[in-house]
């Protein structure tokens, strides 16, 4: 199943989007009968089975339906507790750093006010000279976890998976002090969805192609099957350090072919146009401006 949020920054409804429009169709049923948001609340209602009864209202035609043809997508979570983010969790992407391969998952965070839709105008921040780009497969949490006892446990508190954009500012990341959030927390800097899509469509996580396009070259071709850490590591390592709650998002991590890794490749400008895509999440596109 796949849901999103469509309508105006700040008046965004919940949707299902319909069987066989996952490529780009433009049908979808208006969830408002069901669920106020697509939070954590819903999030723990999918866990507990609700995507089955909703299926079963789309089927019987119980849902309105609606035309998404354009209309605004907005993130797929509506305002995340916490955004976890994990760096340096590709081999390739490591290695293009100069960075050693960790030892244990490096974690840092990313303000929550940062998440938008997937279309929505990216900023770049002022006296910023490197604003950078990361395609990312988001995990989405749907139940408490903390202490999770193993890896395997991890799976009954992820209600799916979203494509995000970690877009990070490489100076105020590395070279002005202090840690990784100060490059990572600027407006805008999450671009999440068009979709959050419940992990029993999405299936084995570990075997996702990640691509990234800017202004139509190449940049990332990349496989989560590539993670240093998996999927469920990440949830269950995480939960010994922080309380993950229903509607926190965790960014797994990017691999090769950002800018800071590519000599010679100039960092992102206003007027720039990022595409990103995940196999099964869908796809992003943003316009660059400035703040």
């Amino acid at each position: 199943m796949r849901f999103l949020r469509v309508g105006p920054l700040g008046a965004e409804r919940p949707v299902l989007l319909a069987d066989g429009d996952a490529d780009g169709g433009t049908t979808g049923y208006d969830l408002s009968q069901v669920t106020g948001e697509i939070d954590g609340a819903f999030l723990g209602r999918l866990l507990d089975g609700a995507g089955a009864e909703i299926a079963a209202l789309a089927a019987q035609g119980a849902l309105p339906v609606l035309d998404l043809a354009g209309q605004r997508v907005g993130a797929p979570v509506a305002r995340p507790g916490k955004v976890v983010c994990i760096g340096l969790n590709y081999r390739d992407h490591a290695e293009e750093t100069g960075a050693e391969l960790p030892a244990e998952p490096v974690i840092f965070m990313k303000a929550s006010n940062t998440v938008v839709g997937p279309d929505d105008e990216v900023l770049i921040p002022r006296n910023s000279a490197k604003t950078d780009y990361e395609v990312e497969l988001a995990v989405v949490i749907g139940r408490t976890a903390r202490y999770l006892e193993s890896p395997e446990a991890a799976a009954g508190v992820i209600a799916g998976y979203a494509l995000s954009n970690d877009v990070s500012e490489r100076e105020f990341q590395l070279e002005r002090g202090g840690t990784w959030d100060k490059g990572k927390s600027c407006e805008t800097f999450n671009p999440l969805g068009p979709w959050l899509v419940d992990a029993e469509t999405v299936g084995d996580p570990q075997r996702l192609g990640l691509r990234t396009v800017v202004n139509g070259e190449s940049r990332q071709d990349g496989s989560t099957a590539d993670m240093i850490f998996p999927v469920r590591h990440l949830v269950w390592y995480v939960s010994q350090f922080l309380v993950l709650e229903p509607g926190d998002i965790i960014n797994t991590g990017t691999p090769a072919g950002v800018a800071m890794g590519r000599p010679g490749t100039p960092y992102l400008q206003p007027g720039d146009v990022m595409e990103l895509e995940i196999d099964g999440l869908g796809r992003q596109r943003q316009v660059l401006g400035k703040a």
